[in-house]
């Protein structure tokens, strides 16, 4: 029997809510089925790519999907959701307990250092004392625009010993032809309910961006090893992109 290759998808849509029917329609097509072993919601069936590119040419057209009038399919995402996560992405505001954010990561990192004392474990956090997103406006405002050195990272080392290590990893930028790209990736990353929350809240940190470096808004080029639909999902999207006589196995 023949070794099986992987089979990257590349998927070109013209706002974020194309890009989002485009992705539910492909993985559907040409998703793969396995059981989680390990990691967030073990036991259950994931439908996965086996790799992902996303290009969205005008990801500020149409930010959050829209839903087909008279549907009763559950809306993903509201701009009202997106508003308050471009906030959680901004600032670096975190709960006793939340490890980490992505807004701390990216304004506010932290390191965490453990320490024994008097028999006891005790947990400290380290300030970084850097803003990256400050700094890369920053060094585009300062440097000018042939860099390659503008990317800001949410991935630490020790991410690998937490439960629920982040599923974004990195915003890598770029300014050409006087517009402000993003480059993300993820890890993993549920296609239901996170890629347009997730996408909707970096267009917008990417139009604030923009404008404090002076530049047009621009693309939006993602990719992921990860982006999945959860079994209870699969009806969902089979709904939304009229696909119910599509069997799963």
């Amino acid at each position: 029997m023949a070794k099986q290759g992987l089979k990257p998808v590349y998927i070109e849509a013209f706002d974020l809510d194309n890009a989002w029917f485009q992705c539910l329609s492909e993985i559907l097509e040409h998703g793969h089925v396995y059981k989680i072993t390990s990691g967030s919601y073990e036991g259950q069936r994931r439908l996965e790519f086996d790799f992902v590119t996303v290009r969205v040419k005008n990801p500020a057209h149409q930010i959050i999907p829209i839903m087909p009038e008279g549907s009763s399919i559950p809306a993903p995402t509201s701009m009202e959701y997106i508003n308050g996560y471009l906030s959680y992405l901004l600032t670096g505001q975190k709960t006793e307990t939340e490890d980490y954010t992505y807004g701390e990561r990216l304004v506010d990192a932290k390191v965490r250092i453990k320490e024994i004392k008097d028999a006891k474990e005790l947990v400290k956090e380290m300030p970084l004392e850097v803003n990256q997103v400050e700094e890369v406006m920053k060094m585009y405002k300062t440097k000018g625009h042939g860099t390659n050195q503008a990317i800001m990272e949410i991935g630490m080392p020790s991410d690998i010993k937490l439960h629920d290590p982040p599923c974004l990893r990195l915003i890598d930028t770029r300014i050409r032809y006087g517009k402000l790209h993003f480059f993300p990736y993820f890890r993993s990353w549920d296609l239901w309910g996170g890629f347009p929350s997730n996408l909707g809240g970096l267009e917008l940190v990417k139009q604030y961006m923009a404008e404090e470096i002076g530049v047009e808004n621009g693309e939006i080029i993602a990719s992921s090893k990860g982006l999945h639909l959860y079994d209870y999902s699969w009806d969902l999207a089979k709904q939304r992109t009229n696909k119910l006589n599509i069997e799963i196995k």
